[in-house]
């Protein structure tokens, strides 16, 4: 597991992720986890990136992002238009990357008080 430098336990920060899971708050959590600044859901999203739907960006979208990041797994997998098109329109910056670069991203976004929400995918 990679680790990423944290300076609040406290924050929904991800300390860590790899294919022993995604470590936030000191848990590892091995499936597909919605986390935001204010909110931890471990059973949101699908296994595999080629399951997401529109009902998962849906869930995204319940914390008024200006941004969401969608972990996507090992890899990079870019979905169908319309399982985000809500996103597009409602005008929140959506992006797709594999998982520890969204991992990395929400953390430096965290940083920059943007408000984020990030969708993670195991590896």
């Amino acid at each position: 597991m990679k680790f990423t430098e944290t300076e609040d336990a406290g924050s929904n920060r991800v300390q860590g992720y790899g294919p022993e899971g995604t470590r936030i708050r000191d848990h590892a959590y091995t499936h597909a986890l919605l986390v935001s600044a204010e909110r931890l859901d471990p059973d949101w999203g699908p296994a595999r990136a080629e399951e997401l739907t529109s009902e998962h960006i849906a869930a995204l979208l319940e914390d008024h992002p200006q941004v969401i990041i969608i972990g996507t797994g090992a890899r990079q997998v870019f979905p169908a238009a319309a399982v985000y098109r809500e996103a597009i329109a409602r005008g929140v910056g959506i992006e797709f990357m594999d998982t520890g670069a969204a991992c990395r991203t929400f953390n430096i976004l965290l940083d920059e008080d943007r408000r984020v929400v990030a969708g993670l995918l195991p590896y």
